[in-house]
C-alpha cells in the first residue's frame, strides 16, 4: 500500500509539470486559432466597409443574404468543386501510374524520381508566373512556339480555357506530393505476392487491378484527404494568372473572399464568406476523416 501511495504521489508532479511545460503552447496556439475565427464571425455581423467608414452597426444576417443569394457566389463554389474534382482526378490517378512506373527497374530510375518531384518544392506564386510566362504566353511562350512549328495558331490558354489552365498548373503542383505517397506505398507491397501472381498467369493489368490498387486504396485516401483541404483554399495560382476572370469564371471561394475584403472593401461580406468557407471545409473534413478512420480499420 505505501508503494502504491508512494507511486501516485510520484507521479501527480510529474504530470503537474508536464501540463505546465505544456500550457504556454496550448495557450499560444488557442490564442492564434480563436481570436481571428471570433473576430471573423463578429465581423460578419456587421456593417463594415472600408470606403465608408460612417456605415456602422449590427447588419444581423444580411451579409450572409447578400452573399448567399449573389450569383457570383454560386458560380465560386461551382469552380471550387470543378477545381478540387480536376486536380484530384488529375494528380491521384496520375500518381498511380507514376509511382507503379517508378517502381520498376529502369535505367535513370533516380534521376526520374527527383525530377518527379522536384515541381513540388517550387513556390506557387512562382509556379503561376512560370507557367503563365514562360510556358503558356500566347506570343513568347513554349507552347505557343511547338504549335507555330507544326502550322497551328497559339492559343490563350489563360483567355479561353481558364478554369482548365488554372486545374493543369495546380495538378503540376499537386503531382509530386501524389506520386512520393503512392510509391512509398507500393515499395511496400510484398514483392512474394506479385511473383506468386506472375507464377499464377497474371498479367501486369489484372496485377494492377487486384493487388497494387486494393493495396493503394489507404493511401489514396489520404492523399485525396490531405490535397483536398489545401485545394479548398487555392488562392496564388489564380491571383497571378487570371484574377479570377474573364469575368467570375475562374473565381473560386478564396478568391471570391479577396475581392470582397479588398477590392470592395466589404469587410462584413468578405467575413460571412470567411465563416462560411470554414464550415464548408469543415464538413468536408469530417467526411474525409471517417473516409480515413473506415479505410484504417478495414
Amino acid at each position: 500500500m505505501e508503494a502504491v501511495m508512494h507511486a501516485t504521489t510520484t507521479v501527480r508532479p510529474k504530470r503537474s509539470a508536464g501540463f505546465a511545460l505544456l500550457s504556454p503552447a496550448v495557450l499560444i496556439l488557442l490564442v492564434w486559432s480563436i481570436v481571428p475565427l471570433l473576430l471573423t464571425l463578429w465581423y460578419s455581423f456587421r456593417n463594415y466597409n472600408l470606403v465608408d467608414p460612417t456605415l456602422q452597426g449590427f447588419a444581423g444576417i444580411n451579409n450572409y443574404w447578400y452573399l448567399l443569394t449573389d450569383p457570383d457566389f454560386l458560380q465560386s463554389l461551382l469552380n471550387t468543386l470543378i477545381l478540387v474534382v480536376g486536380v484530384l482526378a488529375i494528380s491521384v490517378g496520375g500518381g498511380t501510374l507514376l509511382a507503379v512506373l517508378y517502381d520498376q527497374d529502369f535505367f535513370g530510375r533516380g534521376i526520374a524520381r527527383v525530377l518527379v518531384i522536384s515541381p513540388f518544392f517550387v513556390m506557387p506564386t512562382v509556379s503561376a508566373l512560370l507557367w503563365k510566362n514562360l510556358m503558356l504566353h500566347p506570343i513568347y511562350g513554349v507552347y505557343s512556339s511547338m504549335m507555330r512549328a507544326v502550322g497551328l495558331t497559339p492559343i490563350d490558354w489563360l483567355q479561353r480555357f481558364p478554369m482548365a489552365t488554372i486545374m493543369m498548373i495546380v495538378a503540376w503542383e499537386w503531382l509530386p506530393f501524389a506520386v512520393l505517397i503512392l510509391l512509398t506505398a507500393v515499395q511496400s507491397l510484398d514483392s512474394e505476392q506479385k511473383e506468386a501472381a506472375r507464377m499464377d498467369g497474371a498479367g501486369a493489368i489484372a496485377q494492377f487491378r487486384y493487388i497494387i490498387l486494393p493495396h493503394l486504396s489507404r493511401a489514396i485516401t489520404v492523399v485525396v484527404m490531405i490535397e483536398t483541404i489545401y485545394l479548398l483554399t487555392i488562392f496564388a495560382e489564380i491571383s497571378v494568372t487570371t484574377a479570377g476572370g474573364p469575368g467570375v469564371a475562374s473565381t473560386n471561394l478564396a478568391f471570391l473572399i479577396y475581392s470582397r475584403a479588398l477590392l470592395q472593401f466589404d469587410v462584413g461580406g468578405a467575413s460571412a464568406g470567411g465563416v462560411i468557407a470554414i464550415v464548408i471545409a469543415n464538413i468536408v473534413a469530417a467526411f474525409l476523416v471517417r473516409a480515413v478512420a473506415r479505410n484504417l480499420e478495414a
